[in-house]
């Protein structure tokens, strides 16, 4: 009942620190119990505080501006501040993101953070409690969600907006029922003149996107992907964004409808055909980074490519781009060629300003490698995506060769997207990595060192995937990374505060840092036993320990039948 009553309290500062009790208690067991009585209270204080803290929700700057895409950007605005490097784990198929959440709502970055206010402590608090009650929750909540919703006040419609996209998760089961009125309703919030509520029915729009795939695509997804497209070409640079993001979320929920993206959407919107905006070294527009063009993605007109600068919203609409190519498979062939060569682009130009910058520190100015990072993962999720069809652009391309001064990039993060990158082409198109195995191994020896986790992590992933491809042909290099894989599956766990310095994941250590070697370390047994079976001993309880929580799938299958062959050649070594 203290609780309760603080959380209204005038003080905005005691009423966050009561607020967030509720985050604390919904991860106990008693919650259920004790919070039943109070349940209702507890929801519509909760809904009420969404609709709080207009001024600290968004800097009147930004927020309250409907119109900023002329007012040119400023260089925190440029970076691409969500992106983080891509990482393989084996807990997660694929982690780009960095926390593992699967949902696309990483906003861990300072900015974010430092903006944690009421507003979005309260509708994490239904986001837990939605989780804990389920269904039980909407009986209390629908009558004020319709109040809230059909509002005729903004700011009390935009909140309502939020806290329907809150309870997305818990309480999905028991709204599908009222979707079929709700989802038209939000994708008209889509146009609203607002630019608020226009950027959170991006957001709750993603949080069903489960559903809305599910249904005829006439009926809801087809109206939904047309507006979300007309966003992503709006006038407010943060409705720009979430509508980026929120083009993201239906892919990677689940596989959208046969029949290509170009079908789906239609006319000259094609594909995303975003026309983002370069803010060129002048302040004025500098061009159109991923115009509709011909069959979809269309290079930037012009000369404005020779630039290596790029919108704020570039490392959003990559990223939503890869998701969309890895969703898509084949459907996205029609499109995928320019945007494959942007990327290559933007790689080759920030390394020779790299090269420039080292030779002639006072002449030039050191590239900003965010963007190439971003570029780099791109590339991952196309090869992904497109598979073998993958083969054609980077025969045509240069891609190997500026991989191989990627691998070799003083920045960490560089490498670790290269090493994924090498991974994925290794998947989807060897015949054009093997020709590079003998320059590329003595790299990834090097790079297995577990203070760089993250790197460490992606190299080793990276030379299992290349045992499985070279076969017996990997002999000569085995001895090269076998040590350093043995060493490091054998470490004691690393401290917390290192994983926390050079990580952008947060995974367990169990999964981040011992899978990946256990894993190459049975492929390396399987291509090559003889060489790697008399080290049996040195690694054969650590490889159990650190394999039995990872699921089962095809790596550690075949790093189980590596295990079999070498108890075959050295049977020794596993009698202890």
């Amino acid at each position: 009942q203290y609780m309760l009553q603080r959380t209204q309290d005038s003080d905005e500062n005691v009423a966050l620190e009561a607020c967030e009790f509720w985050l604390t208690l919904a991860e106990q067991p008693i919650c259920k119990d004790v919070l039943t009585a109070h349940l209702v209270h507890d929801t519509t204080t909760s809904c009420r505080d969404t609709t709080t803290s207009r001024r600290d929700t968004f800097p009147p700057a930004q927020g309250d501006v409907e119109e900023d895409e002329a007012v040119p950007d400023s260089d925190q605005d440029i970076k691409p501040r969500f992106h983080k490097s891509r990482t393989v784990t084996l807990a997660h198929e694929e982690q780009r993101g960095g926390d593992g959440d699967g949902d696309g709502d990483d906003e861990d970055d300072d900015e974010t953070l430092s903006d944690w206010n009421l507003r979005k402590c309260s509708a994490a608090a239904l986001d837990v409690l939605a989780n804990v009650f389920r269904e039980e929750l909407l009986p209390h909540l629908l009558p004020l969600l319709k109040e809230l919703l059909f509002h005729l006040e903004w700011v009390v419609k935009e909140s309502g907006i939020l806290v329907l996209g809150a309870i997305a998760e818990g309480c999905m089961q028991g709204m599908v029922p009222y979707l079929p009125e709700l989802v038209p309703h939000l994708i008209r919030c889509l146009a609203d003149r607002k630019a608020l509520v226009r950027s959170i029915a991006c957001w709750t729009l993603s949080r069903y996107a489960h559903w809305v795939v599910a249904q005829p695509p006439e009926l809801y997804l087809k109206p939904l992907m047309t507006e979300l497209l007309q966003r992503i070409l709006d006038s407010n640079k943060r409705v720009q964004e979430a509508a980026c993001r929120s083009f993201s979320t239906p892919p990677k929920a689940c596989r959208l409808p046969r029949g290509g993206l170009g079908q789906l959407t239609g006319g000259r919107h094609a594909g995303v055909g975003a026309q983002v905006r370069v803010t060129g070294e002048t302040g004025g527009p500098g061009g159109v980074l991923w115009g509709p063009g011909g069959s979809g993605f269309g290079p930037p007109p012009g000369d404005d490519d020779n630039s290596v600068t790029d919108s704020r919203d570039d490392g959003e609409i990559r990223t939503c781009l890869s998701s969309v190519a890895t969703a898509l498979q084949s459907g996205f062939l029609p499109y995928c060629e320019p945007v494959y060569q942007r990327c290559v682009t933007l790689v080759q130009k920030t390394l020779a300003q790299a090269m420039m910058y080292n030779q002639h520190p006072e002449q030039y100015e050191a590239p900003d490698k965010d963007f190439m990072i971003v570029a780099l993962d791109l590339l991952s999720g196309l090869a992904e995506g497109l598979g073998g069809h993958v083969e054609q652009l980077v025969a045509r391309s240069n891609i190997m060769t500026l991989l191989f001064q990627c691998m070799q990039d003083t920045m960490p993060e560089v490498r670790q997207s290269s090493f994924a990158l090498l991974g994925d082409l290794t998947k989807a198109c060897f015949v054009h990595v093997k020709p590079c195995i003998a320059e590329f191994m003595p790299i990834l020896g090097t790079n297995l060192n577990p203070e760089f986790i993250s790197v460490c992590n992606n190299a080793t992933w990276a030379i299992g995937e290349i045992c499985m491809q070279m076969g017996a042909e990997m002999q000569p290099y085995v001895q090269m990374v076998l040590t350093n894989l043995v060493e490091i599956i054998n470490r004691p766990n690393t401290p917390k505060t290192l994983l926390e310095n050079t990580a952008p994941c947060k995974s367990s250590i169990s999964s981040l840092l011992f899978s990946p070697p256990a894993i190459t370390i049975g492929r390396l047994g399987f291509v090559c036993p003889q060489e790697v079976a008399p080290m049996l001993q040195q690694f054969i309880r650590p490889w159990c320990t650190s394999l039995r929580n990872i699921r089962d799938n095809e790596e550690k299958d075949s790093a189980f039948r590596g295990i079999c062959v070498m108890i075959g050649v050295n049977p020794g070594g596993v009698v202890q």
